[in-house]
């Protein structure tokens, strides 16, 4: 289904392509959320324009609405949402966290009660696994489960346990039955022993790629960087890494300079719909009176088309007028920024000088994450 090639390695940054049935990814690479069949915002050209080579889209969410049976008739996601790319689907596992006080979790699966319109369903290993295969999925999610922070290491072990077992089950499922390329999940919170536990025999089940789950949902940035470290250690050279909901332009920095290949986070586009705008020296909130007469591009280092015509007065007029135009221009130019970012970063790793190259670009961007 999928192939992976590491081309260069940078002390522990990784230069890659993954190639799919639907293109070639090259990695490090960041992916646009598409929750519910669409970037918010965006057209699928727009999205591609941004230097986007792959987006990511929620199996929960389109299970709820539209559901399977429209997906199916229209020919799968790609065709439905007119997205020609590659498409990773998460599988609800999130919803397990985010959704804890309208779910039910016991050992066969997951009973959520609708937040749409408060109807009750049943998620399994081996359903998740049904409904992507009609959804037409390059890369596939099994279900797990994962915590916030802070938690006890007890309740990290049982999540752990169960996201492991699920896991035998969607890989014997999808053995059978499915379609694209299953990935593992690594989960073991924030205790370093379980997180190289939960990588090694994640491992031992062969997935084609590893997925990274249960990080940036609270904890410290160095924490998160130090199970990251440690995780490296334990997944395979030859496998793509996929790092879920983490994409920040620091995050994916430091996440790329420990070995992460795949990034997806709704940050870029969250944000931009309330105008807050990525630039080389941080992010900015075009709301703010400073940039009523400013006449300068969002980013004046950025080459995207928004900042090649629009101004930040012109922006925050948008804005201040309540027009459509400006959250998506906003969203254009953050999901811009997010691809030349990644660009850059490859451009750096193919050229031996990623550590300098991101301690300057981390330098410069002075905001917080």
């Amino acid at each position: 289904m999928i192939r992976f090639d590491l081309l260069e390695q940078d002390a522990g940054a990784r230069l890659g392509r993954l190639h799919t049935p639907r293109g070639v990814v090259e990695t490090p690479a960041f992916m646009p959320v598409g929750t519910n069949a669409t970037v918010k915002a965006m057209t699928p050209e727009d999205v591609a324009d941004t230097g986007a080579q792959m987006i990511l889209a929620n199996a929960f969410h389109l299970y709820l609405r539209p559901g399977a049976e429209i997906i199916e008739r229209a020919g799968g996601l790609h065709a439905f949402m007119g997205w020609a790319g590659p498409i990773l689907t998460d599988s609800g596992g999130y919803q397990v966290l985010s959704l804890a006080k309208i779910r039910t979790l016991d050992e066969d699966g997951v009973t959520f009660r609708s937040p749409v319109d408060g109807s009750v369903h049943r998620f399994t290993p081996e359903g998740v696994i049904d409904f992507q295969r009609v959804l037409g999925s390059d890369v596939v999610m099994p279900l797990d489960v994962l915590l916030g922070y802070p938690h006890t290491t007890a309740e990290a072990r049982e999540a752990m346990e169960h996201t492991l077992r699920w896991a035998a089950r969607a890989r014997a499922h999808h053995a059978r039955a499915g379609t694209g390329a299953l990935f593992g999940i690594v989960q073991g919170g924030f205790d370093a022993a379980l997180r190289a536990e939960a990588a090694r025999r994640t491992v031992a089940m062969d997935f084609p790629g590893y997925a990274i789950g249960g990080l940036s949902v609270g904890e410290p940035h160095a924490l998160m960087h130090d199970l990251l470290a440690v995780i490296d250690l334990e997944l395979p050279r030859d496998r793509p890494r996929y790092l879920m909901g983490v994409g920040s332009p620091p995050s994916l920095l430091e996440g790329i300079a420990r070995g992460i290949d795949l990034f997806d986070c709704a940050l870029p586009t969250r944000v931009a719909r309330t105008g807050a705008i990525f630039t080389s020296g941080g992010r900015i909130n075009i709301r703010n009176a400073a940039f009523r007469d400013d006449l300068r591009p969002p980013d004046p280092e950025c080459p995207c088309r928004v900042c090649a015509r629009t101004t930040r007065a012109y922006l925050r007029h948008l804005f201040a007028a309540d027009e459509m135009l400006g959250p998506r221009l906003a969203t254009y130019h953050n999901l811009a920024f997010m691809g030349r970012l990644a660009h850059e970063a490859r451009e750096a790793l193919r050229e031996g000088r990623y550590a300098f190259w991101m301690r300057r670009t981390l330098d410069a961007y002075t905001t917080p994450w």
